[in-house]
């Protein structure tokens, strides 16, 4: 410890400190000089898609659409915060005319050009922007959703006239200029304009209805939870909105096509059964709000966040007349904890959405006696040597929509349950997105976790032999599962 000054020796330090000139540092030496932003995150599947030098930490989205002409006008602002001193940046943005730009409320130069999966909006503020400055950007544009895009499109047209979005995985900027990466997530509010006859969809809870004069509506959404934007799930549609409650009283809203709310209920009734047994597995649903929109202009099933989007060709009975289609259903609400709440860095990680939605998506339907789990494993080992040598193995695929990370990724956890048990597995997967609730991850985060949640320092190379490896390792338990030739 230092001696204390005497108060006479304190105020004679303190005057020739005083009396000591301060040479100035220049001003180039205290900050650098602002540069662009990049005009990619560096995805290993998608080297333009989302942009450096930002993070979003909000979208407003208003959005004029007609039906029949898919004629649309939007104005889209983001609260963004620099990441670095920046003299420009870019958004995603595909098919849509700029009208006018403005960074912190005022014009922004701003130009287009092709990116691989889109085009880059480039804005060019007319101040820069410090490194952890907040700021405001405005976007007003317009455009037709069946217009020409410059990559892969995610609008969906029904028989309707209206539309549905589709945005996974590098699509949200057919919709709105963006930050479109999942590893930028934001909060969402939506201002969706819907004609007479017609509804509009959004994630998140619908907070209240304008109505004007021409007898249109605007339908105002707000989602307070985190979202990246390829789960984003606007729409306007001829449809009925059917509302209910879970058995722990989560408010639920599905969106079915007008007409057809007999048909649909049943199927959309069952929602309720099936958040208790993804609750029983995963810990509270991590949102405010869950509900289906089936829709005749889409062909598949996706888990857009708290609204999954499937299309109406799903609900047929199996051979044997069984509603197997809520095996899908489940799929894609795991999804929630899994992708929505709990989200990949990158598109390379994408097992870590799919496996778990294929995984227990097949549990479900070994409990409802539709299926056999073992038997399912079994022949995707028996083909996963060659998915992995054509398509890359689960953990680092070498595009999207495989084999690899759907029955691949469930392949994966299934070899984790052979090896440390029921109890020891359930937990792994329970607390999982209870510890990274509202977080982007990878795969390296996924095993620092099994690790530490079984104490089981082997578990590391063992999960690495099977997510990145290029044949199958054993299957713990069944040493007579052979790979075909």
């Amino acid at each position: 410890m230092r001696p204390a000054l005497s108060r006479r020796a304190a105020l004679t330090l303190a005057g020739a400190a005083a009396a000591t000139p301060v040479l100035a540092t220049p001003a180039a030496a205290r900050r650098p000089t602002p540069t662009p932003g990049a005009p990619g995150v560096g995805d290993p599947l998608f080297p333009t898609l989302g942009n450096g030098g930002y993070q979003v930490t909000h979208y407003d989205l208003t959005f004029d659409f007609t039906p029949v002409t898919y004629d649309y006008t939007g104005t889209v602002t983001l609260l963004a915060t620099a990441t670095q001193d920046l003299s420009a940046f870019n958004l995603d943005s595909d098919g849509h005319t700029v009208d006018a730009a403005t960074v912190d409320g005022r014009p922004a130069r701003w130009g287009l050009t092709a990116g691989r999966s889109g085009q880059e909006l480039t804005l060019t503020p007319a101040t820069p922007l410090r490194d952890g400055q907040p700021f405001t950007v405005t976007v007003r544009y317009h455009g037709n959703g069946k217009g020409a895009r410059t990559g892969l499109t995610g609008w969906r047209f029904g028989s309707d006239g209206g539309f549905a979005c589709a945005a996974q995985s590098s699509r949200a900027d057919t919709f709105l200029p963006c930050n479109d990466t999942p590893s930028d997530k934001a909060t969402w509010t939506f201002h969706l304009s819907a004609p007479e006859g017609y509804v509009a969809a959004a994630n998140g809870e619908l907070t209240h209805r304008t109505h004007r004069p021409d007898g249109s509506t605007v339908w105002h959404f707000a989602l307070r939870e985190r979202m990246a934007t390829e789960l984003c799930g606007i729409a306007v549609v001829k449809g009925t909105y059917l509302c209910g409650s879970s058995h722990t009283g989560l408010p639920l809203r599905h969106l079915v096509p007008a007409g057809q709310e007999d048909r649909y209920a049943p199927v959309v009734a069952r929602t309720a059964d099936h958040l208790a047994w993804t609750e029983a597995r995963f810990g509270r649903y991590p949102f405010s709000v869950y509900g289906v929109h089936i829709y005749d202009g889409y062909g598949d099933a996706l888990e857009n966040q708290t609204l999954t989007l499937m299309g109406t060709n799903w609900f047929k009975p199996d051979a044997h007349g069984n509603p197997t289609w809520e095996n899908t259903m489940v799929h894609e609400l795991t999804h929630q904890w899994w992708g929505d709440s709990v989200t990949p860095r990158d598109w390379q990680q994408a097992w870590l959405n799919e496996g778990p939605a294929t995984y227990y998506a097949a549990v479900h339907s070994e409990e409802r006696g539709w299926s056999v789990l073992a038997d399912k494993m079994k022949a995707t080992y028996a083909a996963l040597d060659a998915v992995r040598a054509a398509d890359g193995p689960p953990g680092l695929p070498k595009a999207l929509g495989g084999t690899n990370i759907y029955d691949g990724g469930a392949l994966v956890l299934y070899a984790l349950r052979r090896q440390i048990g029921k109890r020891s597995f359930d937990r792994v997967m329970r607390l999982w997105p209870e510890r990274h609730r509202d977080t982007v991850v990878t795969s390296e985060d996924f095993l620092a976790h099994t690790v530490r949640v079984t104490g089981d320092r082997l578990l590391a190379p063992f999960l690495r032999d099977w997510l990145f490896g290029p044949v199958n390792p054993p299957m713990p338990g069944h040493p007579d599962w052979t790979v075909t030739p």
